[in-house]
Order: C-alpha cells, then structure tokens, then sequence
C-alpha cells in the first residue's frame, strides 16, 4: 500500500522558537556551522491507491486539516511506495 506523505513547516517570515533553542543548542554542544534550525510536522497517510483523484484529496486535507494557513506552509506532498 503506498503512503503519502505530506510535510508542513512554519511560515519563513514567522519565529520558530523550536528551531532558534535547538540552533542555540547544537553551538553549545560544540557542533558549528548551523545557521538556523527550522521545525515542522510530518505526516505519513496510507492509502489504498495513489491516483490523482487520492493526491488531490489529500491536497486538500493538507490545506484545511493538517496545517494552519496563516502560520505554516505546506511544502511538500509526496508519494512513497
């Protein structure tokens, strides 16, 4: 069965506090050359067949369910088998 996956990060303009603590944590630790940390979300949707009628479903899903459009972006919807 193949999985659509789907993957939703902050907006660019936006803060991520997530990331900045996990930048600030990686240079304490010793480990450079990390400019900037961003977080998102990832989700793995099985599904019974990946034609388009199932990718455009799950275009929307993306859109009105698995993200926030006024704080993220939905930067990539991909199919795995």
């Amino acid at each position: 069965m193949p999985t659509i996956v789907v993957d939703v990060m902050p907006k660019a303009e936006l803060l991520d506090p997530q990331g900045k603590a996990v930048a600030g944590a990686l240079t304490r630790l010793g480990h450079e050359g990390f400019a900037a940390v961003r977080i998102g979300k990832r989700f793995e949707l099985t599904v019974d067949a990946a034609d388009e009628a199932t990718l455009a479903t799950v275009r929307q899903i993306a859109a009105e369910i698995l993200s926030n459009s006024v704080i993220e972006d939905v930067v990539g919807i991909e199919v795995v088998e």
